[in-house]
């Protein structure tokens, strides 16, 4: 039987005219995994698995290993989910909610940049644990939310990231299941509860880390103990002046007093800033800007436009190791600020924190503006952009 097939010049323009005509798919698994519940039963088919703090999680790494077994794609040993938080009400501060947002905005960014995840409550999962201790009962939430996530990066909703192409060096804490901000002479010498600081920490999502959280937060509202807790710790902390247990001085305990189960797996960082003090921080933008403008002129590759995809961020690592204190710091901080309720620290001068919240949170905006073609010229005022020459800043003096 003969079959009667077209001549080459008749396919060629069938087939020019589908390619031009047909309407682009994209399938979305080139881009995601399956996310499918698997057909196996898992641990959130056991009807003891609570997500409150009122009934301890046993056998998590078992459990989760099962689940990620079963979900093989969505394993990652370098997974991050960004974890923050404000309270539900509004703010009494008049411009308080638009701080908020900003530094939400930051965060989003920030987890946009890295393709890291971020989670952002605002409810209190646990009535009795509130303000400083309201931080627990979510990191629970969120580990059994998120097996698939490794670390979990609780970010306080007053800190700001002003390095927006820094990413933290999990391989350094492979052996260690917290990584906190602090300084170790000032915690085992000095005894302060500001030798580190609780207001961003990253904290693997273990069964270690179940059981730790179980210990703080024993130390805490939760526990009928919670007014012995403040003795405890002002008797033990010697600049704590004041009554009831707070987190961080709890942290600060259980690195002096704690079993080496918690101490031997807690990293005290203080190489780059996880955590920075903004009052020391902020006075230096002004002159790190200046500092990356100059690099920039130097070298053509760090002026190349790119996709926010494709950063830069390893060649420009090499360039500015060496910047020290005119580095951009990771995190900056604003504690002691209270923006949401404007009843700032008295040692803090009138307005300098809302000046400066507005100043960090621009320095970090024109990192981001950057790959869009623009920067704010003047950090006090976020509402003023301008475009950005071809080539920028090779032709500024």
């Amino acid at each position: 039987m003969k079959l009667c097939l077209p001549s080459f010049g008749a396919t060629l323009i069938l087939f020019t005219l589908w390619i031009y005509n047909k309407e682009p798919r994209f399938s979305p698994s080139l881009s995601k995994p399956s996310t499918k519940d698997p057909v196996q039963e898992t641990f959130y088919d056991e009807p003891n698995i609570r997500y409150t703090m009122d009934k301890p999680i046993d056998n998590w790494d078992r459990k989760r290993g099962l689940w990620l077994r079963n979900n093989p794609n969505l394993a990652s040993n370098n997974s991050v989910m960004v974890v923050s938080g404000s309270k539900l009400s509004p703010c009494k501060f008049p411009i308080g909610d638009h701080l908020l947002l900003r530094f939400f905005k930051n965060k989003v960014d920030y987890c946009r940049i890295h393709g890291y995840k971020i989670f952002y409550n605002n409810a209190y999962l646990e009535p009795k644990m509130r303000s400083f201790w309201a931080k627990i009962p979510v990191l629970k939430a969120a580990m059994l939310a998120h097996p698939e996530t490794e670390w979990l990066f609780w970010v306080d909703s007053d800190a700001v990231f002003t390095d927006m192409e820094f990413k933290v060096p999990l391989e350094r804490y492979k052996d260690h299941n917290m990584v906190v901000h602090g300084w170790p002479n000032m915690i085992y010498e000095d005894k302060s509860w500001v030798g580190l600081n609780a207001g961003v920490f990253l904290i693997r999502n273990c069964q270690w880390t179940m059981e730790f959280l179980d210990v703080w937060a024993n130390m805490g509202p939760m526990s009928p103990d919670y007014n012995k807790w403040g003795e405890i710790l002002s008797q033990t902390l010697k600049d704590r002046m004041f009554l009831g247990a707070d987190d961080q001085s709890a942290l600060v305990y259980l690195l002096l007093k704690g079993d080496k189960k918690w101490t031997n797996k807690i990293y005290v960082e203080n190489q780059y800033n996880l955590h920075g003090y903004w009052l020391e921080l902020v006075k230096k933008f002004d002159n790190i800007a200046e500092k990356y403008i100059e690099i920039e002129k130097r070298d053509k590759m760090l002026r190349r436009r790119h996709a926010e995809v494709t950063g830069e961020a390893k060649m420009r690592r090499n360039v500015v190791e060496g910047l020290d204190d005119l580095r951009r710091p990771f995190v900056t901080h604003f504690t002691g600020c209270q923006p949401c309720n404007g009843e700032h620290n008295v040692i803090y001068k009138e307005d300098s924190c809302w000046v400066e919240i507005e100043r960090a949170l621009n320095f970090a905006d024109n990192q981001v503006l950057r790959n869009y073609g623009f920067v704010h010229p003047n950090l006090k005022d976020g509402s003023l952009v301008r475009p950005l020459p071809f080539d920028y800043p090779s032709g500024l003096r």
